[in-house]
């Protein structure tokens, strides 16, 4: 699903109503979205995301006042959380199984990834022998 990375802000000034356009752009990490829209744009109902919340699927920010904020990160973990439901018929706890497993899988990329950045920077260096023991069993 395609989503927009700019909102539209109309600000009004004045007494006049004199409206002004002001474009805004965001990452995809900044929670902009309300319970509603994500509701709409997800075809669920916004008790079924205050339960994904619940159950710890998806964690949206919260306001000092409590009103929930979603980024599109968010909303494509929803995706695939509806997806996995609807297509596979997983329940719940095979979902939180599934969920675990890629938070590992994603903390394991980042280990590889930072050592391969250091064997590179020891290989460039000529200095093997410096290559903690610890890391040098992963070689």
């Amino acid at each position: 699903m395609y989503i927009r990375y700019n909102i539209i802000l109309i600000l009004c000034y004045n007494k006049n109503y004199i409206s002004k356009v002001k474009k805004i752009s965001f990452s995809r990490e900044d929670p902009v979205y309300g319970i509603g829209i994500v509701a709409k744009i997800v075809g669920l109902h916004q008790q079924t995301l205050r339960n994904y919340e619940r159950w710890n699927l998806v964690i949206p920010y919260r306001s000092p006042g409590g009103t929930r904020y979603y980024s599109i990160i968010d909303i494509e973990k929803i995706e695939k959380v509806k997806d996995w439901i609807e297509k596979f018929g997983i329940n719940r706890a095979g979902i939180e199984i599934i969920t675990d497993l890629m938070k590992e899988i994603s903390d394991l990329e980042e280990k590889i990834s930072y050592l391969e950045s250091e064997l590179i920077r020891y290989k460039s260096r000529g200095s093997m022998k410096e290559l903690p023991e610890r890391n040098r069993r992963f070689l």
